[in-house]
């Protein structure tokens, strides 16, 4: 969806990546309009360093474009849709920096704007790595719909960062200000975080899983996983197989512990879950493996992997959506050499088989449970 949000400074033409036309949500909502609001409103001198953490779909960085602002984000996503979109609005080259949350954050910070993630942990390891950057005069404001700001979340801002307030509701949305506590005391960062996997789910059993924060169920193995891993298919040596939206990378260590001569790829659109794969991958295992960030099989060759296993998201952030699981489904289709399966694990009622059956002409339930089902599709 392609649309205008009105800024107090000049309209945008805003959209998500990728584009879609099929796709009506908007790449902005009222917690981004309320923070622009409040930064004109207030006359907040935007200068020096003005970082932007956890843009959605860049719609902070674009309208404050001028500023030439530093972007820190986890989402491969976000990067690309910020890219378009400042693209779309003029914004020349070279006005905003583009960093990941495994960058190093930049050494002083004059203006800290937050859009709060859906991730409690995600934020606290963001505002641990940036609280040394901040000084005494930085303006530190955080965004977020009413639903997304819980008292932990200002218990984190409060002990991080320092004294914090909040405004009162506006359109369900709701800001954060913090005043840097000139001598903070702060606890070393806990992330990434290490567990034990337990010892009845095959290859992995016993092993290391190392997770940095955000990462989807971070300090255990959740139980669709678990059920994946009980019903993996027999993997030859030689196959390509990509581990899609890999997370924590415990599918595809799997896969490589139990055939060691496979290629495993991890593949995953956020930054902090590709580099724990990769720690879990170091940490277990040694062969043929290759690690990218990006937007599910996009740049992979047609015809060129044996295996996808894939357990899609259904939440983009805060919106009920099949349509990453559709983009995964259908770049797997294309990616995949004929005879090449997709292996699929899901809460049962989402009904991917019929999707499945839809792109492929076929689709096997392999195993299911009353909470999940594991499917397998065939390129004919």
């Amino acid at each position: 969806m392609n649309d205008r949000m009105t800024t107090p400074w000049d309209g945008l033409a805003l959209t998500r990546f990728p584009e879609d036309p099929r796709d009506r949500l908007r790449a902005w909502d009222a917690a981004d309009e309320y923070l622009l609001g409040q930064l004109a409103e207030s006359g907040t001198p935007l200068s020096g360093t003005v970082v932007v953490v956890g843009d959605r779909w860049g719609a902070l960085t674009t309208a404050l474009a001028a500023h030439h602002p530093v972007q820190i984000t986890d989402s491969y996503l976000t990067r690309e849709a910020t890219r378009a979109n400042l693209r779309r609005n003029g914004v020349p080259d070279g006005s905003v920096r583009l960093l990941t949350t495994q960058d190093p954050p930049p050494g002083r910070i004059d203006v800290l704007l937050v859009r709060v993630p859906k991730s409690l942990a995600l934020l606290e390891d963001q505002l641990l790595r940036l609280a040394p950057a901040v000084h005494a005069d930085t303006v530190v404001v955080g965004t977020g719909m009413v639903k997304e700001i819980h008292t932990s979340t200002l218990r984190l801002f409060e002990r991080i960062i320092g004294p914090t307030r909040t405004s009162l509701a506006r359109k369900k949305a709701r800001l954060v200000f913090s005043a840097p506590d000139p001598a903070p005391r702060r606890d070393a960062s806990p992330w990434p975080y290490r567990y034990t996997l337990p010892e009845d789910i095959g290859p992995v059993s016993g092993r290391t899983v190392v997770n940095h924060a955000g990462v989807f169920c971070a300090d255990r193995l959740d139980i669709g996983t678990r059920f994946f891993l009980g019903h993996l298919p027999d993997v030859r040596g030689g196959a390509r197989v990509v581990d899609l939206g890999c997370g924590n990378g415990v599918v595809g260590t799997a896969v490589a512990l139990a055939e060691p001569d496979a290629e495993v790829v991890f593949v995953d659109e956020s930054y902090q879950a590709v580099a724990s794969a990769e720690a879990t991958y170091r940490a277990n295992a040694d062969g043929k493996v290759e690690f990218r960030v990006g937007d599910g099989l996009e740049g992979f060759e047609p015809g060129s992997v044996d295996l996808v296993l894939n357990n899609p998201p259904f939440h983009s952030h805060q919106a009920t959506t099949d349509a990453t699981a559709w983009r995964m489904f259908t770049g797997a289709k294309r990616a995949l050499r004929p005879g090449g399966e997709l292996w699929v694990v899901g809460n049962r009622h989402l009904g991917y088989h019929v999707k499945l059956r839809r792109l492929f002409g076929n689709s096997r339930v392999v195993a299911s449970d009353p909470k999940f089902v594991v499917l397998k599709a065939v390129k004919r």
